[in-house]
């Protein structure tokens, strides 16, 4: 991988990190749980639940790119960043930018 490329693929970590830990905060006020005083009637009490269940996972899904983010930013610099964990390949350019935190290359992640 290329400085260049290196480089793009940091500025495009350091946007996605930008951009999500906004939107962490907003699933944690989203994911509060519901009182139960709150008057509501038993359908509208489960289209609540649901909708919590669906922010609870989003949530998670959300910290765990960000883990997996600056982890990427702290190896990207790095001379094994950019290589498969399974086959020790190169990773496409292309890949990285569009997901900087992969790990496997597009055969062994299929594979996985």
């Amino acid at each position: 991988m290329t400085p260049r490329q290196q480089e793009a693929i940091k500025e495009k970590i350091i946007q996605e990190l930008a951009f999500l830990s906004p939107k962490i905060t907003v699933l944690q006020e989203i994911s509060q749980p519901i009182s139960p005083e709150c008057a509501l009637g038993d359908l509208a009490r489960f289209e609540l639940m649901h909708e919590q269940e669906v922010s609870d996972k989003s949530l998670r899904e959300a910290q765990i790119r960000l883990k997996k983010l600056q982890y990427a930013l702290r190896k990207v610099d790095g001379a094994d960043y950019g290589l498969c964990m399974e086959c020790e390949e190169e990773i496409s350019f292309e890949r990285l930018l569009l997901l900087p935190e992969s790990s496997h290359c597009i055969r062994c992640a299929s594979n996985l």
